[in-house]
């Protein structure tokens, strides 16, 4: 196992859940930034841990990778570099889970419109498979290019795409609002996210046209076996991590909150990382940080006959990193919840 771009907020949580994976071994990771430098000097947290005490990280070459022995790798670099890695790997044999946004888009004229630049390997689309792994478990397991969700995409269509393949929702009508934690906008400098710019403030962005709205409606539209468009508004909350997202929708075909709880709760029934909450709960932050959960809650306003859906999630562990591993386990056969759960 090597992970590619390893020093970031999702590197690390990837690094954390893989040193503790009683079924794989951890045997190279790669950042420019800490060259030379062990993990455990990168992440004082993992000190003691005999294996980040020894690991040394590498400069990201593909060669080096290769070497090492790993057969899969995690691919935790920017969008658009993570797709010059992909290529050469899988030519070599391994495979590959990609964190970053080069292979979710299937268009490779949507990827350019939403992310500025051509797409770096449009040929490599028609192998990678959207990890979701609750909505695509039989082809993450079959798969060598795994395109893992961002963190907003993921606290959406998991509440959305049940009630959208059983007809529940008038599919014109969805707006969504998010709020996440400032982990999700990585380590990079930004002075926007400055701790005297950020705290006791909140602030949408990105407004109206969010990079993420791509795979949204991607994902979205092939559910419905039609084109959806949707409103989406996120918002920067002063907190490190979590995403809490509410989904307003008119219903169709419904006039209570029994149809989408039933609906809701019968997809996700041998699905350990989704918790279905009782009928009018919304789900909270402070229950899913640090955990590879998420929380769906619904709700029906009859007066204005809207349905109302909540989630809350981790953005760097169900949005990132434990999403993926979920994707690894499948892919080799493993439970689900191995590194995930122990």
């Amino acid at each position: 196992m090597a992970v590619l771009g390893a020093s970031g907020y999702s590197g690390y949580e990837l690094i954390r859940i893989l040193l503790n994976h009683k079924k794989t071994e951890l045997v190279c990771v790669t950042s420019r930034a800490e060259s030379g430098k062990s993990i455990s000097e990168t992440f004082p947290r993992l000190k003691g841990d005999l294996k980040a005490d020894a690991l040394i990280f590498e400069d990201p070459k593909a060669e080096n990778i290769i070497k090492s022995g790993a057969s899969f790798v995690f691919l935790a670099l920017p969008h658009g570099v993570a797709a010059e890695f992909a290529g050469p790997l899988l030519d070599a044999g391994l495979k590959v889970i990609d964190l970053s946004a080069d292979f979710r888009i299937k268009n490779p004229s949507i990827y350019e419109e939403f992310y500025g630049n051509a797409h770096p390997d449009p040929e490599r689309l028609k192998e990678a498979i959207y990890g979701l792994p609750e909505i695509r478990p039989n082809e993450i397991a079959n798969a060598s290019l795994i395109a893992s969700p961002g963190c907003y995409p993921t606290s959406i269509l998991l509440p959305l795409i049940p009630l959208i393949r059983n007809d529940l929702l008038d599919f014109s009508s969805i707006h969504v609002v998010s709020m996440s934690g400032t982990s999700g906008a990585g380590k990079s400098p930004n002075s926007q996210l400055l701790f005297a710019q950020c705290n006791e403030s909140v602030r949408a962005y990105s407004v109206p046209k969010h990079r993420h709205l791509s795979e949204i409606e991607q994902e979205l539209s092939l559910a419905a076996g039609e084109p959806i468009l949707i409103s989406f508004t996120p918002i920067l909350m002063p907190v490190t991590s979590g995403i809490a997202t509410v989904i307003h929708a008119t219903a169709k075909n419904i006039d209570n909150c029994e149809s989408v709880y039933n609906a809701l709760k019968s997809n996700y029934s041998d699905c350990p990382f989704i918790r279905i909450l009782e009928q009018g709960v919304p789900p909270d932050t402070k229950n899913v940080t640090g955990t590879n959960f998420i929380d769906i809650g619904c709700a029906f306003d009859e007066r204005t006959n809207r349905v109302i859906l909540m989630s809350a999630e981790d953005n760097l562990i169900k949005g990132a990193s434990g999403q993926a591993v979920q994707s690894f386990n499948l892919m080799c056969g493993f439970d689900e919840g191995t590194g995930l759960l122990n």
